[in-house]
């Protein structure tokens, strides 16, 4: 008898990546004279899930580990956050990816990483062990540059589900440039190469100087990725800048519940102007010239008591994301991304609870004034007084 295959729900957004687990240290020092450390995870896709699902969207993360006590912890704490993991694969032979870090900022010369993923278990993911399925049904699907990095495999695997198709829902990708992942290149061509094929891509400033040598701004950075319907620049503490140029076609496209109609209203109120910047060659999209402008949004980032920056980028893309399937204006979208970048910056793990929508809501909300006084610190997250009151000076 043939077995029917099993059946797949289709969730707000699907990620697909390595997640592995964190080895925080108790105390600040350099790795050699840290005595203990505590477990964490982390992962920049399985991040976005989780928080996506904590702010109440349905989410699946897609992945493989290893056939161990690592694996299991990883498949478990995410589940934990609501993320629908039964897509994970179990590889009988290799690793779960573990990796320990110093307390220090990143930015500094004194942070150490030391990582413990080479060969890892999600290293293997290919078309061939992939359940392509569960991954497509989604009305997001949400890839970064960190998985093309893993290896050869992970790269056609990547290529495949960005592959502008009837069935790819809207993909959207972090640019995530990490140069000691790639193997014999600096991986700058194939991170452009993907970019340009997707809906919604996010990229940092800096991170697009260090990766194309593009010098000029955001500007800048839109003529050289025309093609992504919704461009994010992250400009870190000053804050971001988004690009809309999108069809009505491109969003609608696998988006059949009830967000269905917000999505089709990719450019918000500041930024009106539909159809610049489309992509002649990604589906949906009409012929035509390239055009020489379009509408940007900015809005600046709160002020932000920094704890740790790592996990802040996935924080950022997961709120706007939820911020686009609810339908918001461009600009809201960008404060909800600013605020959820604020709750991972406020602690010192990769992966933090961001604020509760009706509380993220009315930070959101808040004229220009009021927005630009706004001061988060640790535990602000939690506060439940007035926004206005407990984190303004």
């Amino acid at each position: 008898m043939t077995r029917s295959p099993p059946i797949v729900n289709v969730v707000d957004v699907v990620t697909l990546g390595e997640s592995m687990v964190t080895f925080l240290p108790t105390r600040q020092g350099r790795l050699a004279d840290v005595p203990s450390f505590e477990r964490a995870i982390g992962g920049a896709e399985s991040n976005v899930a989780c928080v996506l699902a904590a702010l109440g969207h349905s989410t699946r993360w897609v992945s493989r580990v290893g056939a161990d006590g690592f694996g299991d912890h990883l498949v478990e704490r995410i589940a934990g956050y609501g993320v629908d993991v039964g897509a994970v694969r179990t590889d009988p032979v290799r690793p779960t990816g573990v990796y320990f870090r110093t307390a220090a900022d990143r930015a500094t010369a004194a942070h150490e990483v030391a990582y413990y993923r080479a060969g890892s278990a999600a290293s293997a993911m290919s078309v061939t062990n992939t359940d392509l399925t569960a991954a497509r049904v989604g009305r997001v699907l949400h890839l970064s540059g960190i998985t093309a990095a893993l290896s050869a495999q992970c790269l056609d695997l990547v290529r495949h589900l960005s592959r502008p198709t009837a069935w790819r829902p809207l993909l959207s990708f972090d640019v995530n440039h990490r140069p000691g992942l790639w193997t014999g290149t600096d991986g700058a061509e194939v991170l452009l190469e993907l970019a340009r094929v997707a809906d919604i891509v996010f990229v940092g400033e800096d991170e697009a100087e260090h990766t194309w040598g593009v010098t000029g701004g955001p500007t800048a950075i839109r003529a050289l990725l025309a093609e992504p319907s919704l461009l994010i620049v992250k400009q870190a503490a000053k804050g971001a800048t988004a690009f809309a140029g999108a069809s009505e076609s491109t969003f609608s496209r696998r988006v059949n519940d009830e967000g269905a109609q917000p999505l089709r209203a990719a450019a918000g109120s500041r930024a009106a102007g539909a159809g610049a910047g489309d992509n002649p060659s990604a589906p949906g999209h009409a012929t035509g010239p390239r055009p020489t402008t379009t509408p940007l949004t900015f809005e600046p980032a709160p002020h932000v008591d920094v704890v740790a920056p790592i996990g802040a980028g996935d924080a950022f893309a997961a709120g706007f994301l939820s911020a686009t399937l609810r339908g918001l204006p461009l600009e809201r979208r960008l404060r909800h991304g600013h605020l959820a970048a604020a709750a991972a910056l406020t602690t010192p793990a990769d992966l933090a609870a961001p604020p509760t929508r009706d509380h993220a809501d009315r930070l959101a909300a808040l004229d220009d004034e009021a927005w630009g006084r706004l001061r988060l610190g640790p535990g602000w997250t939690q506060a439940d007084r007035a926004p206005e009151e407990a984190n303004t000076p």
